[in-house]
């Protein structure tokens, strides 16, 4: 019979809905064992995946608790039993879409401990945890083609993940040294049909000069699936050379 035991061990966040979920899915198919850190947690998972799948309901708004958390269950795992142990940093907020004059400072926060500071802390205490692990190490952040390019009334998101986009270089360059340092890449995904255009589309175009144009992205097909996104991010992750580019785009 086949060897059915889980050799890959991945945790992922904001896995309850869109690309994270579909990402989820498609880990639990290729014989991982997946942790999932959401605010939600996902019935669905549970029922088809649950003896493969651990889910850690909270919100990465506060995530120094939750980073603790991932060191020390991280420190209690057999190392040996892993080829390969993944973070994939995937959750993140679309503040209210304003100019900064306009917006709240409650607005601001969230998105930025949501989209940058839980990312790091994650970061730190995943690699801290495993620095002497002998399986493939490797950082997944999930970024957007919005930290290379400005867009108005979206500065939160906007610098998030700029911000992501440089600390994977800087993660990249610590790393690189090391014995079995782990692999980092901050990955734009594409535009894909979540929540999160819908959002963008539905903006009030007074506030949001960009509506239109997402607009039309919808009307005119030109968005992908979550499922097909994910399929893309982790063939990807695949790539025997993943971490070579600290900063890409699944679109070339």
């Amino acid at each position: 019979m086949p060897n059915t035991t889980p050799q890959h061990l991945s945790i992922l966040t904001g896995a309850s809905r869109g690309m994270g979920l579909a990402m989820a899915e498609q880990l639990l198919q290729a014989g991982h064992r997946l942790v999932c850190i959401s605010r939600q947690t996902n019935q669905q998972l549970a029922a088809n995946y649950g003896a493969l799948l651990e889910q850690w309901q909270h919100d990465l708004g506060d995530a120094a608790p939750v980073a603790t958390r991932l060191g020390q269950w991280l420190r209690q795992q057999d190392a040996a039993q892993w080829a390969s142990v993944t973070l994939i940093n995937n959750a993140g907020i679309l503040a209210r879409l304003t100019p900064l004059r306009d917006a709240e400072a409650v607005d601001l926060a969230q998105a930025l401990r949501v989209g940058l500071e839980a990312p790091m802390q994650l970061t730190a205490a995943f690699l801290d945890a495993t620095r002497r692990w002998p399986g493939q190490r490797r950082v997944l952040n999930i970024s957007s083609g919005l930290g290379r390019r400005a867009m108005a009334a979206s500065a939160a998101y906007c610098a998030a993940k700029a911000g992501m986009d440089h600390f994977s270089r800087c993660v990249a360059l610590d790393e690189a040294p090391q014995p079995n340092g782990a692999k980092i890449c901050s990955l734009a995904p594409g535009v894909i049909d979540t929540d999160m255009q819908a959002q963008l589309r539905g903006a009030d175009s007074a506030a949001f000069a960009d509506q239109e144009a997402f607009a039309n992205l919808h009307r005119s097909g030109q968005l992908t699936s979550p499922s097909d996104a994910a399929a893309r991010v982790l063939a990807y992750l695949a790539q025997p050379d993943f971490g070579s580019q600290p900063v890409a785009d699944v679109r070339g």
